[in-house]
């Protein structure tokens, strides 16, 4: 008899039927196991029973769990604090008003991070103006380029940028690239080959290669770094594409927002860069910081970082402690607007409060799913006072938290569960009363171009727009 004829055998199939639903009962006792936010296991236990065969495969791919897990040792980590400009955090020396000294306390104690004073922020809300900037600093490169994106495209942008980035290299300057795999997939091969033939070293990070691409495609590295010379540092939302400057095929523009940094906080973009680097197998870092404050700059800064590895989900508690210690106002700006429980409460809270709450999104996105995802809070928001504005010009990408006047946050991480759980991300803290007012006045300019939602029109929509949300909020934790 061939194998193929004991398929009819009605004992084979119950055998198969029983191990499959054995697997699929394993699978969920381990979703269950993980000890996770509940409504997040939930979402997977519903998945996993309403479509077992596409929820199991899903899962191996996308519902993993790897915090905790270390990506670099505890003696290189001590070695580029060592390395880094700052030190222990101690609150009585650091001149910042007393409410924003928790959060200080809070960054350094997730993940080490140092209080740096003397910093100039240069503030981009597109694209041109950013690239331009980026482009005549790497021109002046001396000694060494250090820089990571989620995307590097092949369009006319990214070609100016490689082709910069080349130049320097064949004059003599150490030049180092991170690009995430699955962000940067459509970056050519002839690009790489010519940019690694002129001496850059370039990686992708987490390559995603068969078999075992269900152990790497979730978890991606969303940061935006480059470091300059150890002079010079950007971060922000701004990846490296056309559509930052032209607004894409979709969008009349691109609206997005970075900065560009020089000071002794510049030193903490270079030991994450590092942290990276040796992550991927590659020798640490011990390229030399500014440490010196920029003459005539008050702006404070701390970089943190966050990832499916750290122990505490370091965005979310910070961005909770940032809302609930607010007493005027809590400005937001992000393309997806897809809160954790413990932050929609704050927000819901500090509105109640009668802060001044305000929330922008997009009215178009460029993920629809996504999108149906985030309407589905409004009515929470609006029920508390939150103001929700939707941003009409084009595709909002900005990525901002502003607390009160002395707060705010610029960096890759969006609000939403991919960020908070899944992403490798990076956001720069400042404590600026100046920085604070340039970027609220950057936020009401936008605001002119959003239409704010009230309850009555929002109660209007069709039947079928709060079916789709309700639908796409149940999956919301595993977006």
């Amino acid at each position: 008899m061939h194998w193929f004829e004991y398929i009819d055998l009605p004992w084979v199939w119950w055998t198969l039927h029983v191990l499959y639903a054995l697997t699929i009962l394993s699978v969920i006792a381990v979703v269950v196991s993980e000890n996770r936010n509940p409504v997040k296991s939930l979402a997977w236990v519903t998945v996993l029973l309403v479509v077992p065969v596409v929820g199991l495969v899903l899962y191996i791919v996308f519902g993993r769990n790897i915090q905790n897990k270390r990506i670099i040792s505890r003696k290189n980590r001590r070695k580029l604090r060592r390395l880094g400009a700052g030190g222990d955090i101690d609150p009585r020396r650091i001149k910042q008003p007393e409410r924003v000294l928790p959060l200080i306390s809070l960054a350094y104690s997730l993940c080490g991070t140092s209080y740096y004073d003397g910093n100039r922020a240069a503030i981009f809300d597109n694209g041109r103006d950013k690239f331009e900037a980026l482009l005549e600093d790497i021109a002046r490169a001396r000694r060494f380029i250090n820089m990571q994106y989620y995307i590097i495209a092949d369009d006319v942008i990214g070609t100016r940028v490689m082709d910069a980035l080349v130049e320097r290299a064949r004059a003599g300057v150490k030049v180092r690239l991170i690009y995430d795999h699955v962000g940067s997939f459509k970056l050519k091969k002839r690009s790489l080959r010519r940019m690694r033939d002129a001496g850059i070293e370039a990686y992708p990070f987490f390559k995603v290669v068969f078999p075992p691409f269900g152990t790497r495609i979730n978890w991606r590295n969303h940061r935006k770094i480059v470091v300059i010379d150890g002079d010079i540092g950007y971060i922000g939302g701004m990846n490296v594409a056309d559509r930052y400057l032209t607004g894409g095929k979709l969008f009349n523009t691109w609206r997005d927002l970075h900065l560009r940094i020089e000071g002794p906080a510049v030193g903490a973009l270079q030991q994450s860069f590092a942290v990276d680097w040796n992550f991927m197998g590659q020798p640490l870092l011990e390229d030399g910081s500014s440490v010196k404050a920029v003459e005539g700059a008050t702006v404070g800064m701390q970089l943190v970082t966050g990832g499916p590895t750290t122990q505490w989900m370091n965005m979310t508690l910070l961005f909770q402690q940032a809302i609930a210690g607010a007493r005027k106002c809590v400005y937001i700006q992000t393309p997806y607007f897809l809160p954790s429980e413990g932050l929609l409460h704050a927000l819901q809270g500090a509105a109640l409060s009668k802060v001044d709450v305000r929330v922008m999104v997009p009215m178009k996105s460029d993920s629809d799913m996504l999108r149906w995802a985030s309407c589905s809070y409004i009515q929470e928001c609006l029920r508390a006072g939150i103001k929700i504005y939707r941003y009409e010009k084009g595709m909002l990408h900005s990525k901002a938290i502003i607390v009160d006047d002395d707060f705010a946050t610029v960096g890759s991480t969006n609000f939403d569960f991919r960020s908070f759980e899944h992403n490798f991300e990076a956001n720069m803290l400042v404590y600026s009363r100046e920085f604070n007012g340039r970027l609220k006045e950057q936020f009401m300019r936008d605001q002119r171009d959003c239409v704010r939602v009230t309850s009555a029109s929002w109660r209007r929509r069709p039947l079928r727009e709060k079916a789709l949300e309700s639908v796409m909020r149940l999956f919301s934790p595993i977006l």
